[in-house]
């Protein structure tokens, strides 16, 4: 596989969770990939499936590592799945979320009404990462879902890569509630294209201007082929490259991490 070529690049689209940290923890590398980034003039979208956190959380995280992003330079899932409920539903359409105070702001933002636990009368309902998941959560999506609600997913992500180790993703969750209603969720995250969409549109590329970066075949390469970007994927997350001479999915690079990056866009 061919080195990278920069010639053309105006932008990446960049996943955070096992390309900049796992966890709270970052990994190398994660000042002098920006400050690369920075000194090239390349703008930038950090692009992530996980739902549970605000950008405004985002910012403070990597502030915490010595980097400064802008709000816009952050796109969630949460956030997209707004997005789309919007172009769909009027201010004031009912919603029952589950996930954190990133699909909560996300929904309201939009100008969502949020439902509460054992209110049936949801339209929508959008599940997010919820690290205060509860059978009574489950419980109101499941009858909300039966019902008649959209089941909306803002990410498919089965797995996470944490400091601890690999655990337990958003999809796990999707596939219990898909089994207690038989009704399988809208997908908003990556793969499918549209955060890819959303990014370019908010950069003002064309895809063929744009390189995306992820740890995962499944979502974030797969999405940035079916968004027709080209992709780099790196081996500091969930994909070992045994996973990669499996797959038939397949990255325009591959590099180990960011570090190998910053080397490629210093040359």
């Amino acid at each position: 596989m061919t080195s990278p070529t920069f010639a053309g690049l105006r932008a990446f689209v960049i996943d955070m969770d096992g390309v900049l940290w796992e966890g709270d923890r970052p990994l190398p590398g994660l000042a002098e990939f920006f400050a690369a980034l920075r000194a090239r003039g390349l703008a930038f979208i950090l692009a992530t499936n996980n739902a549970s956190r605000t950008p405004e959380d985002y910012q403070a995280k990597l502030a915490g590592f010595g980097v400064r992003v802008d709000r816009d330079e952050v796109l969630t899932s949460a956030q997209a799945a707004a997005l789309y409920l919007r172009a769909r539903a009027p201010a004031g359409t009912r919603v029952f979320p589950i996930g954190e105070a990133g699909v909560r702001q996300a929904l309201a933002e939009q100008g969502f009404v949020l439902t509460e636990l054992y209110d049936v009368s949801a339209r929508y309902v959008v599940v997010g990462m919820d690290r205060g998941l509860s059978w009574d959560k489950l419980a109101t999506a499941t009858l909300n879902i039966r019902a008649g609600a959209v089941f909306v997913g803002t990410n498919p992500d089965r797995t996470i890569p944490t400091e601890h180790g690999i655990t337990h993703g958003n999809g796990a969750v999707l596939a219990a509630l898909q089994a207690a209603t038989d009704a399988a969720p809208v997908i908003i995250g990556k793969p499918e294209p549209l955060m890819y969409r959303i990014a370019l549109d908010r950069l003002g590329v064309e895809p063929a201007a744009a390189i995306a970066v992820g740890d995962r075949l499944d979502t974030d390469i797969l999405g940035a082929g079916r968004a027709g970007l080209r992709s780099l994927l790196v081996l500091s997350g969930v994909t070992t490259r045994p996973d990669l001479e499996r797959s038939e999915i397949r990255p325009t690079w591959v590099m180990e991490d960011i570090r190998e990056i910053t080397r490629a866009l210093q040359t």
